[in-house]
């Protein structure tokens, strides 16, 4: 057996490499251009500025020191003069590329950065490889400006992975709807009649309003939102605040809500402060052409009936009253249960006058006593 000489034997010990592999190398030198490696083969490997980063204006020797370890891919194992091309960002693309393959078979949730707002969609960078999410794939609901989205990191699953026609397809929607449906059963499996929640304001009708309790809507009839009386939602709502609800009814996917608390119902002592033959103040609230409805308090108004407000006929109540306007009446009836209470001015102009043909008549009695007093005196004097 022939000897090997001491050259073929070096040679021999260097490990053999290809284009395409994946390798870890060494630092040895940094440039502010360029990096030499030590990778374990005959020749040291090179890599340029832009085969690190794709910042073009980047100084090497403020990332990288002498030392450290960086995996590269070999572009070529001889450029002509004997040295290894490598580069990182070939690398990295390669190991993501991987990642997003695996991704796509195990059906599994990747988050990265938009890089990109384009027309149809988004451009996702995932550790150096791009994903395109189309804009119907973005949300569960249409959104008509994706700008929002531009640096910002989102998930996703991938739906296609073709990297031979560089084509990398990630479905956002997908995740959102089940996060959904998860929040929403599990909203459901906890929520009762009965329970206070803070909601979000997410619409706003003429009806009323429909707020999200994480995972359902429920909807705050404006007959619900105070013991007031409320003329229009939008003055007193606005979407995106958050509002203290009590659940009233729960029917199937249906959630009925209120902002009437029992601990604030201004009716829990009327019986006794609204008792018939009380004698009330209050301020026109509104006027009908059959009568005038006067607040007693915030959540309770009484109605002032036309044929009620004067001994003199009225034909409606805008002819002698004005909103705002002060009025004392007298409480002639009384329903806790449906929240109604009837006034009468003019039973109380009845009992202000009997009241002073009383005291006038009491004067007369007193007058007379006194007379018929003197004059049995008189007579006594005389005798």
């Amino acid at each position: 057996m022939s000897e090997q000489s001491f050259d073929q034997m070096l040679e021999d010990s260097w490990k053999t490499i290809h284009a395409g592999e994946i390798v870890t190398g060494k630092v040895i030198s940094v440039k502010p251009d360029e990096i030499a490696l030590n990778i374990g083969y005959k020749s040291d490997g090179i890599m340029s500025r832009n085969d690190y980063s794709a910042d073009s204006s980047l100084d090497l020797t403020t990332v990288v020191n002498v030392g450290d370890e960086i995996d590269c891919k070999v572009k070529k194992v001889n450029d002509g003069e004997g040295q290894v091309i490598l580069s990182h960002r070939d690398a990295l693309q390669s190991r993501a590329s991987e990642e997003l393959r695996k991704a796509y078979e195990e059906n599994s949730v990747l988050t990265g950065r938009v890089i990109q707002v384009v027309k149809g969609g988004l451009n996702v960078e995932v550790n150096g490889a791009r994903v395109f999410v189309p804009a119907s794939l973005v949300s569960d609901t249409f959104e008509k400006d994706l700008t929002k989205y531009q640096g910002q990191d989102i998930q996703f699953v991938i739906t296609e992975f073709n990297p031979q026609k560089r084509r990398v397809i990630g479905d956002r929607k997908q995740l959102m709807i089940a996060a959904k449906k998860e929040q929403h059963d599990r909203l459901f499996a906890e929520l009762q009649e009965g329970d206070i929640r803070i909601g979000i304001v997410k619409n706003l009708t003429d009806f009323g309003a429909f707020v999200d309790l994480g995972g359902a809507d429920g909807l705050l009839h404006i007959s619900e939102m105070s013991w007031g009386r409320i003329e229009n939602p939008k003055k007193l709502f606005k979407s995106g605040q958050e509002v203290k609800v009590l659940v009233k009814e729960i029917s199937g996917e249906r959630i009925a809500l209120t902002r009437k608390f029992p601990d604030e119902n201004p009716w829990k002592d009327a019986e006794t402060k609204y008792a018939i033959g009380q004698v009330v103040t209050g301020k026109v609230a509104r006027m009908t052409d059959f009568g005038a409805f006067i607040e007693l308090d915030k959540g309770i108004d009484a109605l002032l009936h036309v044929s009620q407000i004067s001994r003199e006929h009225v034909n409606k109540p805008s002819d002698v009253l004005q909103t705002g306007q002060e009025i004392k009446a007298k409480v002639v009836d009384l329903d806790v249960n449906n929240h109604k209470i009837s006034l009468s001015i003019k039973a109380l102009l009845s009992d202000n006058e009997r009241k002073a043909d009383q005291d006038v008549a009491d004067v007369d009695i007193e007058a007379v006593g006194r007379a018929e007093a003197e004059a049995a005196e008189s007579e006594e004097n005389e005798e």
